[in-house]
């Protein structure tokens, strides 16, 4: 399992109205390239952003969906993107002076990608998570308006 942290300078309602717009997801997570539809009701549990991985022509079209919702302090999503495999993402945020400290885990849960060992699965995870709590936390400040 993969745990990466990041302070952020701003708020943890801040970091949520970023997660809570479906659209955004390929800005700050790697490896997303594109939306497709985003569910009426997200962030609803059980709602599911349309979303493609992967660089054109080798785009694989894919899901992730809600299994736990409590904003502004915690979200546990399943990330697909087949054939690779499944995961478990948790974001927790938690306040701090002049901003919140972000947490994100994410946990190889089915398909190929578990056959890698974990210190290796660990390792890349953990680097790409470290740009995708950069991308985030650019957007929850401000940075992008």
């Amino acid at each position: 399992m993969a745990v990466n942290y990041r302070k952020f300078s701003c708020t943890a309602e801040q970091v949520f109205a970023v997660l809570e717009n479906g659209w955004l997801y390929p800005t700050w997570v790697v490896g997303a390239s594109r939306m497709r539809d985003v569910d009426a009701n997200w962030p609803a549990v059980g709602s599911r952003l349309h979303h493609s991985v992967g660089v054109w022509p080798a785009l694989l079209d894919d899901s992730t969906s809600v299994l736990e919702w409590q904003a502004p302090r915690h979200a546990m999503l399943k990330a697909r993107g087949w054939p690779i495999g499944e995961a478990h993402v948790t974001i927790d945020v938690q306040d701090r002076d002049s901003g919140c400290l972000v947490r994100i885990t994410e946990d190889v849960v089915a398909g190929p990608a578990r056959l890698v060992p974990t210190p290796l699965s660990d390792l890349a995870i953990g680097y790409r998570n470290t740009e995708t709590l950069r991308r985030l936390a650019y957007l929850a400040e401000g940075h992008a308006d």
